[in-house]
């Protein structure tokens, strides 16, 4: 495991110091999860509830989770005691629940709400006028118990870069519009994840604050 954690220093201090690294830790195990902590680091992302719920009994309980694959509305009750961060939060419907499960664990959860950007259909995700008319109705004005610290995005998988770059692009057009019409008062909204291992470069270019890594710094999937 030794190498893993060279591999990661070696990834981390590459990366400006204003940017958070996210660990995606899906189908890896404790034991190199655990490797990655020892470096000191503690934000990691899993995909699959279940998945979470299980790390989180075995390892530290200073590790910042971060859920970031889609998230059904019957599965938040089982990481709302701990989540730190919702990535993956894509319609009104998922929020009032995610509001409902953070007031019974008298918490106030942080979120991110996950735009579409991608031409691939089976990307999750708001377009533009759905978040607006999030944003804007009584239901959204009525959650006390949720925070919208920002957005999130997945850019189309392909070698053509100029495409990734323009769904990048367009997603920090959403988000520096969105900041100044309804977050102009809050300096929580602050945080815009986008770009992963193969196209994380891109991203910090076009603004991105917040990058999920997995195959970087874990290896590629078995």
């Amino acid at each position: 495991m030794n190498s893993l954690i060279e591999n990661f220093i070696q990834f981390s201090g590459t990366l400006p110091e204003n940017i958070c690294l996210v660990a995606v830790s899906k189908n890896k195990q404790v034991s190199a999860i655990e490797s990655i902590y020892k470096s000191g680091h503690r934000i990691f992302g899993e995909n699959r509830v279940q998945e979470l719920v299980n790390k989180a009994q075995d390892l530290p309980s200073d590790i910042d989770w971060h859920m970031i694959g889609h998230l059904q509305t019957n599965k938040v009750k089982y990481i709302a005691p701990f989540v730190s961060l919702i990535q993956s939060v894509d319609s009104l419907k998922l929020l009032r629940v995610i509001d409902k499960e953070a007031l019974s664990n008298s918490r106030i959860i942080r979120c991110l709400l996950q735009i579409h950007i991608a031409d691939e259909e089976t990307k999750y995700g708001l377009d533009k006028s759905e978040l607006i008319q999030l944003l804007e109705s009584d239901d959204f004005s009525r959650l006390k118990h949720v925070r919208i610290d920002g957005l999130m995005g997945m850019a189309t998988f392909t070698d053509d870069q100029e495409k990734v770059r323009k769904e990048f692009k367009s997603l920090k057009h959403v988000f520096d519009d969105i900041k100044q019409k309804y977050f102009y008062k809050n300096e929580y909204f602050n945080q815009l994840s986008m770009g992963m291992s193969s196209d994380y470069k891109l991203a910090l270019e076009e603004g991105s604050t917040m990058i999920r890594i997995g195959s970087m710094i874990f290896g590629e999937s078995k």
